[in-house]
């Protein structure tokens, strides 16, 4: 008997490393080892003869091997799987025929009919009273979710197993005296958990049922102004990106041309035959570096004092839709702030407009100093240009 158990294990092991694919998270190796442990148990504390045991073991080891060929209907191919083996060690057809019928009858839905089948099925069903029985549901859930795409929510899962564990029971009375217990603690569990997901649910509706209050009281603005401030707020924000982007592209040129200056000109100055290339370099230099301390000016970015007081809220004259205004206070104070904002119709608005103008003015600052960079890049090009034209022609002479 030990022979052919050992045979059986290896050959399961070896099959489900090999054919079983990895989003079957569950039902794997370690359940039917699991599964295998709990029908050891079992017979180990009845009153069955070694033959039985024998197919109680092996059938334990062969019942979830068809998940390698399907899902539905998994235990018809856990027999074709099992009968091929037994077949290959010379096991006569009536001892194949047994364990096929316990393998069948690990299905959902089948009720025992010998002592021998409810053993099996109750080792099957053992992780109901596993201490980790949550962790054994969630990669059930997991699975679910990697083979059939079935996506369930957590309080669906948990109504899910509330129900399975409080229909079921264990079909031997030896399976009911060693596991019912704990089984009853997990389904305990399961329905705190339940309970507390109903809690949260419902505080959460009372915060939205408060906040629809809220919103209702607030006389909001019109469609048309929303989307006034919407497209307006887009635009300045757009065109500072746009901004930021030239003056990157202005700063990155001419940090490669001061690069080229310094590297290839420079060097040939202190040459005396090369002295006439000192102005025109110089000019290049000067126009390059003052292109790139522009491009810095134009994306530096202002740094504010990021608080207010309750008199500032009070008094409107905080605008607390722009961080710099805010960044330095506590969450609670800030809270407090945009409550009173939004329960004022003209603060509201007021904070909008401020918002708006504000852009406004830094988009001002920005693209005249980009103006001002351009230009500069500009002359500095036309003038080096012409300085190193000159310089050239009167070295010649």
């Amino acid at each position: 008997m030990e022979n052919l158990i050992l045979e059986a294990e290896k050959y399961v092991t070896s099959y489900l490393n090999k054919n079983l694919e990895s989003s079957f998270v569950y039902h794997n190796l370690a359940h039917t080892q699991r599964v295998v442990a709990k029908a050891k148990e079992l017979s180990d504390e009845s009153d069955l003869s070694d033959t039985e045991k024998q197919h109680l073991i092996i059938a334990a080891w062969f019942h979830d091997t068809g998940f390698t060929k399907t899902i539905e209907g998994h235990e018809q191919e856990s027999v074709k799987i099992a009968s091929t083996f037994l077949t290959s060690q010379k096991i006569s057809e009536e001892h194949i025929k047994t364990i096929s019928e316990l393998i069948l009858a690990t299905q959902m839905d089948y009720i025992p009919k010998t002592k021998l089948e409810g053993y099996v099925k109750d080792a099957d069903c053992s992780h109901l009273s596993s201490k980790n029985y949550s962790d054994y549901a969630a990669l059930l859930r997991k699975e679910w979710e990697l083979t059939m795409g079935k996506k369930v929510s957590k309080a669906e899962w948990l109504q899910e197993n509330v129900s399975f564990l409080t229909n079921h029971s264990y079909n031997t009375d030896l399976a009911t005296s060693k596991w019912e217990g704990r089984k009853g603690k997990n389904l305990a569990n399961l329905l705190q958990s339940q309970n507390k997901i109903k809690e949260d649910a419902e505080k959460l509706n009372q915060k939205k049922a408060e906040l629809n209050f809220k919103k209702e009281k607030l006389d909001l603005p019109d469609r048309g102004i929303e989307t006034m401030f919407r497209v307006a707020l887009r635009n300045h924000i757009t065109l500072s990106d746009i901004a930021d982007t030239k003056a990157n592209i202005l700063l990155s040129v001419n940090a490669i041309i001061i690069s080229l200056v310094l590297s290839n000109l420079v060097s040939k100055l202190d040459n005396p035959s090369n002295s006439y290339l000192i102005w025109p370099t110089a000019i290049f230099a000067v126009s390059t570096v003052v292109s790139i301390i522009l491009s810095v000016l134009a994306t530096r970015p202002n740094v504010t004092s990021g608080k207010f007081t309750k008199e500032d809220v009070a008094n409107k004259k905080v605008n607390l839709l722009f961080f710099g205004n805010f960044h330095k206070m506590k969450l609670d104070e800030f809270e407090w702030a945009m409550q009173e904002m939004m329960q004022d119709k003209d603060y509201l608005y007021g904070s909008l407009t401020k918002d708006l103008y504000f852009l406004g003015l830094v988009l001002n600052r920005k693209y005249s100093l980009l103006r001002l960079t351009y230009t500069v890049f500009a002359i500095g090009i036309i003038i080096s240009v012409i300085a190193f034209a000159v310089a050239f022609q009167f070295s010649g002479v």
